[in-house]
């Protein structure tokens, strides 16, 4: 099966606009460089803690990716629940997509 929000994340790091982490998201988010914040549906709420008050003080959007943490880190080669997007045109388009995916619809377009 092709995962288009899981292939765009895989470009998103290769254009290195991708932070993955919790400690480094956080500080992502409160350097203001974060435009988005993905978690893993099974990230534990310990990880998200600290992410989720940064990204309320500093108003950056949270999103659930509806992806596990193991699909997360298949996809991007390296272990990871948090990620934090840091340039405007992926973080709009994943909102996008995560968005027509939650209400049923299908995207062909990347």
């Amino acid at each position: 099966m092709n995962d288009r929000v899981l292939s765009f994340l895989g470009l998103c790091r290769r254009a290195k606009k991708l932070v993955i982490g919790a400690e480094v998201t956080e500080e992502s988010v409160s350097g203001g460089k974060s435009l988005l914040v993905l978690y893993a549906a099974d990230a534990s709420q310990n990880s998200l803690k600290r992410v989720r008050r940064a990204a309320q003080e500093n108003n950056v959007p949270m999103l659930c990716a509806n992806r596990s943490k193991d699909a997360l880190s298949r996809s991007l080669g390296r272990l990871c629940a948090v990620l934090s997007v840091e340039d405007k045109g992926f973080a709009d388009r994943l909102c996008e997509m995560i968005d027509s995916e939650q209400r049923g619809e299908f995207d062909d377009k990347i």
